[in-house]
């Protein structure tokens, strides 16, 4: 597949072929899947206590109500009363999120995983192998279902963008390729929302400019544009007329690894959100130790009834994936907040950023005496790093609920 390097300028072409591949409803597939009396049904992945939780996924049939992901779980029992509702199993997804990228990894290395059910790969080079894109795309669904007995939507083009927004143009089990000649049939009649990187409100400020579809986009004064709109501009001008430069990119390390609490009720008892962020904190460095890293900045996040949200962070003076540490800063943060018994809490949740590999850092300050061994911090206490690391091994082999701190299963009680 063929694309220009300057937009009007043919003589130039970049030959690249990317697939972007999404699942179909991973999470409520996969039930469906599993537990056939679901097939037909409308599955709705989310904590049926949680009335303000959100809906994770659904099930196309449950779509059919106006059920959608991200939905206010109180909503989506409104829309599809007779739904049925599912906590999500996130040890079972990701097992077969692995199957998955398994498959994939069969016809190219250059993967770059944007989530347990969706991932980019470029395959340019590979035709000898396999056959061109399409024939490629076909093999994967093919492998996919024949393995796994699920479906998936797969996108061919020339660059990212292009690739994600044909993925989603058929589904669910769609096989959509874009080439330069469908831009303007296929891509231009479609709405600004589908530019990536424009969001509900971008969408709203671009409509009040008279830009309305990507075919508005492509044909717009960037110049003028850009007096309304920044930088994005330029941004969505290029994608507008199918240019993509950025690369697949394999292991594409995190950015940040988080966790949340959205309470059916909203919650006024300070020691209650302290357990709770003790819980997060305990997810939150287990995931840390799962990748690899370690967290410079801990963040809290507060959403105060009705809808006001803050938040705060602490820097470490060396980087962690311990609980003790992580826990002593975020109920620190939560202290300064100075919460009383009239604030009324409606989500509480931890985020660790500023990841870094683990040990990197350590190696290098430890270098600092030639005689004098380094004095363990809080942060990098050895006896905390093994205890930590049989806990792990023992939750690895018999479940996460083989060992529970005291505090917490207390609060599961009440």
């Amino acid at each position: 597949m063929e694309t220009n390097v300057r937009i009007g300028d043919e003589s130039r072409v970049e030959q690249r072929t990317i697939l972007h591949l999404d699942m179909d409803a991973f999470f409520a597939s996969v039930e469906q899947r599993d537990s056939p009396e679901l097939r037909g049904l409308p599955v709705i992945i989310a904590h049926p206590t949680e009335l303000r939780g959100v809906v994770s996924t659904c099930s196309y049939e449950a779509r059919r109500f106006g059920v959608h992901s991200a939905m206010p779980t109180s909503q989506a029992k409104r829309l599809c009363p007779n739904g049925v509702f599912i906590a999500p199993d996130h040890r079972k997804y990701s097992a077969v999120s692995k199957q998955m990228m398994a498959i994939l990894a069969r016809y190219t290395p250059l993967i770059e995983k944007l989530s347990v059910d969706e991932a980019f790969l470029d395959v340019t080079g590979c035709e000898r192998l396999f056959g061109d894109g399409v024939t490629m795309a076909r093999r994967i669904k093919e492998d996919i279902s024949r393995e796994l007995n699920l479906t998936a939507s797969v996108g061919i083009s020339y660059n990212k963008f292009l690739a994600k927004l044909a993925s989603d143009l058929e589904k669910p089990d769609g096989l959509v390729p874009i080439t330069p000649s469908d831009l303007e049939t296929r891509v231009h009649p479609l709405p600004i929302s589908r530019l990536w990187g424009v969001g509900q409100k971008s969408a709203e400020q671009l409509t009040r400019l008279g830009l309305r579809t990507i075919g508005d986009v492509a044909q717009m004064n960037v110049t003028r544009m850009r007096t309304y709109l920044g930088s994005l501009a330029d941004h969505i001008y290029l994608l507008a007329n199918g240019r993509d430069e950025r690369p697949v990119q394999p292991n594409r390390e995190a950015k940040s690894i988080g966790q949340e609490t959205t309470f059916a009720e909203d919650v006024r008892d300070v020691v209650f959100l302290e357990t709770t962020l003790l819980g997060q904190v305990e997810k939150v460095a287990r995931r840390l130790r799962q990748s690899g890293f370690e967290a410079r900045t801990v963040t809290l996040k507060l959403r105060y009834a009705p809808w006001q949200t803050i938040t705060r962070n602490h820097t470490f003076a060396h980087p962690t994936d311990l609980e003790t540490p992580l826990y002593t800063a975020v109920k620190g943060l939560l202290a300064k907040c100075g919460l009383s018994r009239e604030d009324a809490i409606r989500l509480i949740g931890v985020t660790v950023g500023n990841l870094v590999p683990k040990g990197t850092v350590e190696e290098q300050t430890q270098q600092l005496s030639l005689f004098d061994a380094p004095t363990p911090t809080v942060e990098t206490d050895p006896r905390q790093q093994e205890l930590s690391r049989v806990v792990d091994s023992l939750k690895d082999k018999f479940g996460d609920k083989i060992l529970t701190r005291a505090r917490l299963v207390r609060r599961e009680e009440e």
